[in-house]
């Protein structure tokens, strides 16, 4: 099991795997289980958001178990966060912001809970 990190211009903080655009992003949670994810939306001039990868995900039923929204634009984590709000399963939690500091820290050191 993977935690991920879409983002095409931050530094991926430590213990997850990072796709830089929606394409990579969507592949490897169709061919990896994806514990936690953690979504930018802006990704770059002419590329397909964060919206898209949303889109994606819904279109292909393909939820991780934790979903954080960390991007600055604040449209843009509305669009993303009222979309996966209506489409979740149950069981995913839905975060209206980034992974806190604390949790960065315990995956950083390998622990989870």
């Amino acid at each position: 099991m993977i935690h991920l990190y879409l983002d095409d211009y931050r530094r991926c903080p430590q213990g997850f795997a990072l796709a830089r655009n929606a394409q990579e992003c969507l592949l490897m949670l169709e061919e990896c289980k994806v514990d936690i994810l953690s979504l930018d939306f802006d990704l770059g001039p002419g590329e397909p958001t964060g919206k898209e990868v949303v889109r994606g995900m819904i279109a292909r039923q393909l939820f991780p178990r934790e979903i954080y929204l960390h991007t600055s634009s604040m449209w843009g984590k509305r669009e993303m966060y009222e979309l996966l709000y209506q489409s979740v399963p149950e069981h995913v939690k839905l975060h209206n912001g980034p992974v806190p500091l604390e949790l960065l820290d315990r995956i950083a050191e390998g622990v989870r809970e």
